[in-house]
């Protein structure tokens, strides 16, 4: 079963119709209220990121469930393509001029997106550890290497709401959009 397709664009009431979705299908499907809190605290999770991103992207949303598995999936196509310097200059904005969203679990999805907004020649000079093949980042991927390597990685895993409740996390270019999809299996 695939919802219907939410528009979300730099107009941030676009983004309420996310949760109307999750609740709808939370409803349609029939999950208990502990797993259609969960439902929507993912969905929250990705909403606090989606106001950063949506100045250079439009994109749509949309739940996918197949049984007991559920996706939720944004996908976002570039109004105006994201350069490095566009993203310095988003930066220096902040009172830091650093890029303070790339801590934390959802802050690295943030960087992740960015970066995949950027040139490919960009992405791909990008640390190893972060990016999978240079067009992608997975949680699960991402858990690997944190479960490895424990010190500050691990603790923003133990602390993150999504990565304690998603199954997977992944970001990756798909034509000429940039895809996020959070799974989870309930």
């Amino acid at each position: 079963m695939k919802s219907d397709i939410c528009k979300i664009t730099g107009d941030k009431s676009s983004l309420i119709g996310i949760l109307a979705e999750v609740e709808k299908t939370a409803s349609y499907t029939k999950l208990d209220d502990k797993s259609a809190g969960r439902l929507r605290l993912m969905a929250e999770e990705m909403i606090g990121m989606l106001p950063e991103l949506l100045e250079y992207a439009d994109g749509d949303f949309w739940i996918e469930v197949d049984n007991n598995k559920y996706e939720l999936h944004t996908s976002l196509l570039p109004k105006k393509v994201m350069s490095a310097e566009n993203r310095e200059k988003l930066l220096s904005i902040s009172s830091s001029g650093k890029n303070s969203a790339g801590k934390g679990i959802m802050g690295k999805i943030l960087v992740a997106i960015q970066m995949m907004m950027i040139d490919y020649a960009q992405v791909t000079t990008t640390s190893g550890n972060f990016y999978d093949m240079g067009r992608s980042w997975s949680l699960e991927t991402y858990r690997s290497y944190a479960e490895k390597e424990k010190g500050e990685a691990w603790d923003e895993l133990e602390k993150s709401i999504i990565a304690n409740i998603s199954d997977d996390v992944v970001v990756c270019v798909h034509e000429k959009k940039v895809e996020i999809t959070i799974k989870k299996t309930f």
